[in-house]
């Protein structure tokens, strides 16, 4: 099947995605598998591969079920196992985390090159996606060098977020800088080191995006920020302006014995973006420290539990200290600091 015609608005960051980010050459196969929301999206990154003469095969996630999707479909999970790069942009509805779980199971057991564009829209494809991805893999790899011998991290806002993490030596620092090998898959776009800390502690305020069904269902917030009080990695309580959203965050939260667990602290390292937009896949890439309760991604940081849950949490104009070296300050990275 084919996305219809390609915007050429978005073509530049399609050229970016195809060429720089995956690497793809002439006559790979690629799986370019899209929901209708986001149709423009895939159809400007199927006329980037057909510009560089990659074999692409298109599939449309509501031909073969209504959504939400509860578990990924089979000629989906088919067209994966034959290809050498696979695609994924969708905006996701709740209940559909296993499906792409699913997906990506077959993209780790098969290493193959991945984007993960989940939530990705037409403005995320004109900001994010230009962005100069060799640039984010240098600073990438000076923050993963910085924390593999850091003892304490400490991040502190004006809007109250302030709390420290410590780290298991034993686990991985991940980067995901937008230049994807077989490896390690990404988001795109891309800008991201994370481990899983072995302790946090202290406040953190979401006053940005949340992520999972949260993001599409309660937006920026900046106006009803969630309050999270965290005790040795755990979510011990919640507050909230709004009470649907404070019930339903704990509930999430308590899907399973995981599921309150810090189980991602990540850099967001993507030097392109100005400001927040509100959309949690390229929001979590903005210069700053997120945290994400549940499934701690093990495959990568080689965290030995799970959770079949994951939601990310942001915070804007972060402060950050590597130990006694304040490496960021109000949302922007002290370069000099890195030796950049």
């Amino acid at each position: 099947m084919t996305f219809g015609p390609a915007s050429p608005a978005l073509l530049p960051g399609a050229k970016n995605a195809v060429e720089t980010c995956l690497a793809i050459k002439p006559g790979e196969r690629v799986a370019l598998i899209a929901d209708v929301p986001s149709r423009s999206v895939a159809a400007s990154l199927a006329a980037a591969m057909e510009n560089v003469h990659a074999a692409c095969t298109s599939l449309l996630l509501e031909d073969f079920s209504p959504r939400p999707i509860k578990s990924a479909p089979a000629p989906v999970l088919d067209v994966l196992e034959t290809a050498d790069v696979g695609v994924l942009c969708m905006n996701p509805q709740p209940g559909e985390l296993a499906a792409r779980m699913a997906i990506v199971k077959v993209v780790e057991r098969r290493q193959i090159r991945y984007a993960h564009m989940v939530g990705v829209t037409p403005e995320i494809m004109q900001q994010g996606m230009r962005a100069d991805y060799r640039m984010v893999d240098r600073l990438s790899d000076k923050l993963r060098d910085r924390m593999l011998r850091a003892e304490t991290l400490t991040v502190k806002t004006e809007a109250g977020t302030e709390f420290a993490a410590h780290f298991d030596r034993g686990l991985d620092w991940v980067k995901t800088s937008g230049l994807i090998s077989p490896r390690y898959w990404s988001n795109l776009p891309a800008g991201e080191v994370f481990t899983t800390p072995a302790t946090v502690d202290g406040t953190f305020v979401c006053d940005a995006t949340a992520g999972d069904h949260f993001n599409g269902k309660y937006g920026d917030l900046q106006r009803t920020p969630l309050v999270l009080e965290i005790e040795g990695a755990r979510l011990r309580h919640v507050e909230c302006e709004r009470k649907d959203l404070e019930e339903e965050f704990w509930d999430y939260c308590h899907t399973d014995e995981n599921s309150d667990r810090v189980g991602e602290l990540a850099f967001g390292t993507n030097l392109g973006l100005s400001e927040m937009i509100g959309i949690l896949l390229q929001d979590e890439k903005f210069p700053g420290v997120h945290i994400a309760f549940g499934d701690p991604y093990g495959s990568q940081t080689h965290a030995n539990w799970k959770s079949r849950t994951h939601v990310d949490v942001l915070t804007r104009n972060c402060d950050v200290w590597i130990d006694q070296d304040q490496i960021i300050s109000r949302g922007r990275y002290q370069l000099d600091h890195l030796g950049l």
